[in-house]
């Protein structure tokens, strides 16, 4: 027995328990004893009464809410593996006959149960006027979730047709089954995003983000946005709002929910406490595409502090299961013991982490010393991810890094020698790509790589040209440059992938950008001016036009 039993009279509480005594036979929704019993023991106490009754017919639990409301504290044991719907059906009462409210359904969808049954009553009165039904639909693309039945009236006709809970279950397995062919064995998410800024910021951020599930081997099937005042600080956004966003999540068949913005320890574990989907933020989104794509073990070192960084306040909450194991006054339980171990060993491996990139950083400079006794001009090449900065340095150099069409797609720093008529060389460097808000955790991990980068004699930087915010990163990366005190290199920006656009759009680029240099990085012609404006930068002199002398490798 669950809910608020506080002051209730020893009378009313046997009979309460006297619930536990009734059987409803499989074939039956409920039986007009057990709906009598709840209604009277309703009108008495003044409180809503509920019973979870299982697939078989027996009462699993027994709930005590207010006058308005029921309340869900935990579920009784149901069925294991892999259910589609949980095998329990909820019976309570409304005392003044309202009809089943938002709350209820919403709660039929998020639990997965196999009906939610409400018996109004006649107000002031334990007599039971009518009761509703309400099933899960197993149809994907119906417009609402659930089948709803109301007028109900307790008697035979109305009471039979449990049996059809196996026939839902049923359809929704082979609905299921027959959809198998059409999604493909990666994650399937909807993005949210929550925010008080304007609807064309949102919109620009959630394509982005996008953009990294995709880089991350996410499916996306749809989108929730929901500008607001202020963020809730347990929910982000308003828990009727994200009960809806739940359900439709479970609709469409996604697997998580990826949220647009970073969310709290405490928002993490509200709403996975409401829904059994994956839920990470951006952040996670990133670490994950930076886990896949790390390949050097500086890389590797990197990204899991990153990530240790990210976990260890999110550890400082113990989960419900963890407390329940909690001792009392004068001793702690194994589950205050095993969350203090977890702690301690991510610290514990956050320090061992950070005293091996120290190590590393070291062997960084010494590399760097070394470059700098030959004399060679080193030339790095920055910009916004997924701009073709790897596929720049292909180009310039022969080279074979890795160049795929997705944020992200090289995350390991490559140096490569590119020489230039008169046996004359420079040290080409190609690094991670910038974006928005980068994960404070991951910037500082990163730091380390683009400390080369102050002893650049010169920046290139990449932008994509075809990219509709194309002004916008160009921005961006340059606040970052400037964060980082890189702003007294001389920068030269290289308009990329130029010939995406039409004439019209390449001279609209131009007139805003007078100082850039049109490029296309998979066009050899189209580096010959950037190769003339580098050396004389570099050796302050001309070079031939010729690519076949320009472009050669050591």
């Amino acid at each position: 027995m669950t809910g608020n039993i506080k002051g209730l009279k020893p009378s009313q509480i046997q009979s309460l328990n006297r619930l536990f005594r009734r059987k409803v036979p499989p074939d039956l929704w409920l039986t007009p004893e057990l709906a009598r019993a709840l209604a009277e023991i309703s009108h008495d106490t003044g409180r809503q009464i509920g019973v979870f009754l299982s697939r078989e017919g027996a009462v699993m639990e027994v709930l005590v809410g207010s006058a308005q409301e029921i309340y869900i504290e935990k579920l009784p044991a149901s069925r294991g593996g892999d259910r589609l719907l949980r095998g329990l059906s909820l019976v309570h009462t409304h005392l003044r006959g309202e009809p089943l409210s938002q709350d209820d359904l919403n709660d039929l969808a998020l639990l997965r149960l196999d009906a939610q049954i409400v018996l109004h009553l006649r107000k002031e009165t334990a007599e039971i006027v009518t009761f509703s039904l309400a099933t899960l639909t197993p149809d994907p693309q119906a417009p609402l979730p659930w089948n709803l039945e109301t007028g109900l009236l307790i008697q035979p006709r109305d009471l039979e047709g449990h049996d059809r809970i196996d026939a839902i279950e049923e359809e929704m397995r082979r609905v299921r089954t027959s959809s198998r062919h059409r999604l493909s064995n990666r994650e399937r998410a909807i993005l949210v995003s929550v925010s008080p800024e304007s609807v064309q910021v949102q919109e620009e951020n959630i394509a982005e983000l996008r953009e990294l599930a995709d880089s991350a081997g996410v499916d996306v099937l749809g989108v929730e946005t929901q500008r607001i005042s202020s963020y809730h600080p347990s929910t982000l956004m308003s828990r009727d709002r994200l009960k809806s966003l739940i359900i439709h999540a479970l609709q469409v068949q996604a697997t998580m929910i990826i949220f647009e913005q970073n969310l709290s320890p405490a928002q993490v574990k509200t709403i996975a406490d409401m829904t059994e989907l994956k839920v990470i933020d951006r952040t996670q989104l990133i670490l994950d595409i930076f886990a896949r794509r790390a390949h050097s073990s500086d890389g590797k070192l990197q990204v899991e502090l990153a990530q240790l960084r990210y976990l260890l306040p999110r550890l400082e909450r113990r989960s419900t299961a963890l407390s329940r194991l909690t001792g009392g006054i004068g001793g702690r339980g194994p589950g205050e013991t095993r969350l203090e171990e977890d702690r301690r060993r991510v610290r514990d491996r956050i320090s061992h982490l950070s005293e091996k990139l120290e190590r590393v950083g070291q062997e960084r400079k010494q590399r760097k010393e070394r470059r700098k006794e030959r004399d060679l001009p080193i030339v790095s090449l920055v910009g916004y991810t997924n701009v073709g900065k790897s596929t720049l340095l292909n180009r310039l150099t022969g080279s074979d890094v890795l160049t795929e069409n997705k944020m992200f797609a090289t995350l390991d720093p490559t140096t490569r020698r590119l020489r230039f008529p008169e046996e004359r060389e420079i040290v080409l460097t190609d690094t991670v790509g910038f974006i928005r808000n980068l994960p404070g955790d991951l910037k500082r991990a990163f730091l380390a790589t683009f400390e080369e980068l102050k002893d650049a004699h010169l920046l290139i930087h990449v932008a994509d040209a075809s990219h509709l915010k194309v002004a916008d990163q160009i921005e961006r990366v340059e606040e970052l440059l400037k964060e980082m005190e890189l702003e007294r290199i001389p920068c030269l920006l290289v308009l990329n992938k130029i010939d995406l656009l039409s004439p019209d759009e390449r001279e609209a680029l131009s007139a805003r950008f007078p100082l850039s240099i049109p490029i296309s990085a998979l066009d050899p012609k189209s580096l010959i001016p950037l190769l003339k404006v580098m050396e004389t930068r570099l050796f302050t002199r001309s070079i031939s036009d010729d690519p076949d002398r320009v472009l050669a490798r050591k």
